[in-house]
């Protein structure tokens, strides 16, 4: 992982709910194909972009509460939070230009 960082059950309330910032989540799991297809948009994205918005990667499987407490039935699921509070939020793997006109809606 370059641009983009993983976040846990234990630190998603300081890293995602407290930032400052918009914070995409991207919530994954090892098993998914569809996932490590986002995963270099998203590290692009993160590069370009990290000024406005923070991308951080949850792994489902090893963080099963926060995956749980949002509901993320399918994975990829990609939410951005803002203040707080999921304000966008969509499932399965995106082309760049669709995840970019995501974040652009929710900023």
């Amino acid at each position: 992982m370059g641009a983009t960082k993983a976040v846990t059950d234990a630190n998603f309330a300081s890293d995602v709910l407290k930032s400052d910032k918009p914070v995409l989540v991207d919530f994954w799991a090892e098993w998914c194909g569809p996932c490590r297809k986002v995963a270099p948009l998203l590290e692009e994205i993160a590069g370009e972009m990290g000024d406005q918005i923070s991308i951080v990667k949850l792994n489902i499987d090893e963080n099963p509460e926060t995956a749980r407490a949002y509901r993320v039935m399918s994975v990829p699921t990609l939410t951005i939070f803002k203040n707080g509070e999921p304000v966008q939020s969509i499932a399965g793997a995106k082309p760049k230009g669709e995840l970019v006109r995501l974040i652009e809606a929710a900023l």
